[in-house]
């Protein structure tokens, strides 16, 4: 059976509503005399594990089972029915051609349209999306405003917080957090838009106020065929049947791009040209915090962060003009994002009174690494050494890349585990290391054990140089096939820092 067309804009449905509503929803053949059909449902779930009692489970097919296997688990645990391309065991199922397209608009007709309620602020781009999604957050509050926060980091609303599990939640667990929002007082979100997550439709059934992207550069080839393709996810997010607004940075040739084809109201940002509608000059990024001057919609503004880096400029030019486009009174959402201390493992200062600097940041791609480099050379006479890996199960081509330019940009790189997954961390670790070896410029160490390589490079480490521990960010475990283990990477730095402080010898 086909699925009928969707969109944002169906009208609300009654508070309470039953299988039988969801059959009309559809457009499938379901008898209202049944029984069953005038069972009320309470959500909808995509996990069997977790579904909760008068939920309907989405059984979708995956990459190494399909949903519908879990199905009979579903309905012992309280499932009325599941949504499906083929007929669950034990769940009286509506038979849909592709349920994943289905489902976010779907949660979004169960969960009462949320995102109708709330004025939501998606980032996309290759980088940059936690932090201005954080700072977004942060302006958001201090312009007195009830948020909530869905990143790759956490997800943060007027009812409490917990770690995020992906960088976009999928469809239903979306619309649940989002309506969980709305009904716990927020007016609006900061919400971090993966490519996958558009290309998978998980934001479908979502309407965004304001779209912002930051940049573009070579990430997730594994996934998508090429830069075109990913660049074509990206662009889904500025559609206009689901955004309203585009915020767009216009540093590289994508931003340019999509600021061209874009077919909703726009407005640019940039740290290059005068010529965007927003736009910083007397840019300063020191290891103390990150200054400069904003400019734009009839406004200038001194700004002082906290955060680390001048790449932070860009990611605090976006929020400035999302919230402008939202009408929030910029000099209180400055205010706010002045107050932000950090973003979880983006160029997070790990301080144990060592002589020297020392950093965790999530720079996992070659674009991360231009944008991170020069701002971490501009801190030191000395020497830069950077723990790098490569994580398993993502685009191989771009294992030697990270080897090349870190060891283009840095004097010592030792190269470790992240997470490899399924792949072999031997075969990771070496391809990176080939890399790091034909920049012919660096000292390179290979250490396997993450821990092992964060202690080598503090021993390194002399007063004055500046230690970065890359890849990861705040990822709180490392994955060995089926073996996850709790490793984070500033707690580790904290721990290998206090050791050698200990073991100093004391000052004269």
């Amino acid at each position: 059976m086909t699925s009928p067309p969707w969109s944002v804009d169906d009208p609300r449905p009654p508070k309470t509503r039953g299988l039988s509503d969801l059959a009309a929803h559809l457009g499938v053949p379901w008898s209202s005399t049944d029984p069953v059909g005038e069972t009320s449902i309470t959500g909808i779930s995509q996990d069997s594990r977790t579904v909760g009692p008068g939920e309907v489970y989405a059984a979708l097919p995956g990459s190494n089972h399909h949903g519908a296997v879990f199905a009979l688990e579903a309905a012992a645990r309280g499932a009325v029915a599941a949504i499906s391309d083929r007929l669950c065991a034990a769940l009286p199922t509506f038979v849909v051609d592709d349920p994943r397209r289905v489902l976010g608009p779907l949660a979004s007709w169960i969960y009462g349209h949320p995102s109708h309620d709330l004025d939501v602020f998606g980032v996309t781009g290759t980088n940059g999306k936690t932090s201005t999604a954080y700072l977004l957050s942060a302006g958001l509050r201090g312009a007195g405003i009830e948020t909530g926060l869905i990143s790759g980091v956490t997800v943060h609303g007027p009812s409490g917080a917990h770690p995020a599990v992906r960088t976009t939640p999928e469809a239903c667990e979306l619309q649940r957090t989002l309506a969980d929002f709305h009904a716990t007082g927020a007016s609006a979100v900061a919400l971090e838009v993966s490519s996958h997550a558009l290309a998978l439709h998980r934001t479908d059934g979502t309407r965004f106020r304001v779209g912002v992207f930051t940049n573009l550069g070579p990430d997730h080839l594994d996934f998508h065929d090429d830069l075109e393709g990913y660049y074509s996810a990206k662009a889904k997010l500025f559609s206009p049947e689901r955004c309203e607004y585009a915020v767009i940075g216009v540093d590289d040739d994508y931003g340019r791009r999509l600021a061209a084809e874009v077919d909703i109201p726009h407005c640019t940002y940039s740290t290059q040209s005068t010529a965007a509608d927003f736009y910083a000059d007397h840019i300063e990024a020191d290891e103390h915090g990150t200054a400069f001057v904003v400019h734009g919609a009839d406004h200038s503004a001194a700004v002082r962060l906290d955060l680390l880096g001048r790449h932070q400029v860009d990611n605090t030019l976006g929020a400035i003009a999302a919230l402008s486009a939202a009408g929030i009174d910029l000099d209180a959402a400055i205010a706010g994002m002045e107050s932000l201390e950090c973003v979880p493992g983006r160029m997070q200062r790990i301080g144990a009174g060592q002589p020297f600097l020392a950093f965790v940041d999530y720079m996992h791609n070659i674009s991360g690494q231009q944008r991170q480099f020069p701002y971490l050379r501009s801190l030191t006479n000395g020497k830069i050494i950077v723990v790098i890996g490569a994580t398993g199960e993502r685009d191989p081509g771009k294992r030697r890349p990270l080897g090349w330019t870190a060891a283009t940009f840095a004097d010592t790189v030792v190269i470790t585990d992240e997470s490899p997954f399924s792949d072999d961390p031997a075969r990771l670790r070496d391809d990176v290391a080939a890399g790091a070896y034909a920049a012919d410029h660096a000292e390179v160490v290979l250490e396997p054990t993450r821990a092992d390589a964060i202690a080598m490079a503090v021993a390194l480490a002399q007063p004055g140089d500046v230690l970065v521990v890359a890849g990861r960010g705040h990822d709180p475990v490392q994955t060995y096939g089926a073996t996850t283990l709790a490793f984070d990477d500033r707690t580790e730095l904290r721990h290998a820092l206090n050791r050698a402080t200990a073991d100093a010898p004391p000052h004269r």
